[in-house]
């Protein structure tokens, strides 16, 4: 079995064993994002009254993405520590670990994406030949989650208290990213500083596509692809060197 194999396998079987501790079982996949952005809807939409008519599909196409990216790289982060007993009894590349739960939250925001497109669709955002780059899009950002997680999941063990910055460091990042607020509407010196983010420029594709129709434009996916290619070379040399030294501090 190779590990691309090996990562899929376990990756599913991850899944069905997490399903199988909730009574609703794979429900819940669909349930908790639905209560997670219902809950910022109730926040920002209604208790605060933001963003007018539209904000709920405004919030609802930041938030799945931003949620996929925060699930992937809060549990990615932690999951060479968390398999410490598997490290200890046989040899694996260090960036299986990491790779194994991006996937599982990849598979996640996957299921999950056509019910958002569905619920578009009957309110009243006709689909078009736009909504086709989603593709370029999720591809990014799964480059991206798979890059920053395994970066972060090689450096948590030699730097155990890193994970409390990135507790902390994710509800400061998701405010930068423009998950509840337009971009398009601060102060244009302040918004080329924030688009530095990759994250932000990838929600605003998102939106771009699902609720304008249009096309993002190919810098955009050129610079998210590109900050995900650095992010991974940088997180496959760390790996390799911290391969053999990881068990020793574990």
């Amino acid at each position: 079995m190779n590990y691309l194999e090996l990562i899929t396998v376990k990756a599913w079987a991850d899944l069905k064993s997490e399903a199988s501790r909730a009574y609703i079982g794979f429900l819940w996949w669909f349930i908790e994002p639905v209560l997670y952005m219902g809950s910022f809807y109730l926040l920002f939409g209604l208790g605060l009254k933001m963003g007018g008519d539209n904000f709920m599909y405004f919030l609802l196409c930041g938030l799945l993405p931003w949620k996929w990216f925060s699930s992937s790289l809060s549990n990615g982060s932690l999951s060479i520590i968390a398999n410490a007993g598997l490290i200890n009894q046989i040899y694996l590349p260090k960036y299986v670990l990491p790779m194994v739960t991006v996937t599982v939250t990849s598979m996640k925001f996957l299921m999950v994406l056509p019910i958002l497109l569905l619920f578009l669709a009957l309110s009243g955002f006709t689909p078009s030949i736009h909504w086709t780059a989603l593709l370029p899009i999720v591809a990014c950002q799964f480059l991206l989650v798979a890059a920053l997680a395994s970066l972060l999941a090689a450096i948590i063990p030699f730097i155990p208290d890193l994970r409390f910055i990135i507790e902390n460091g994710m509800l400061l990042l998701m405010f930068l990213s423009g998950v509840f607020f337009d971009m398009a509407r601060i102060d244009e010196s302040l918004r080329a500083i924030l688009y530095l983010n990759p994250v932000a420029v990838m929600l605003k594709d998102y939106r771009e596509v699902l609720l304008h129709n249009q096309w993002p434009p190919i810098f955009d996916i050129v610079y998210i692809a590109g900050f995900a290619a650095v992010a991974g070379a940088v997180s496959w040399y760390v790996m390799k060197r911290i391969d053999r030294r990881v068990i020793k501090v574990l």
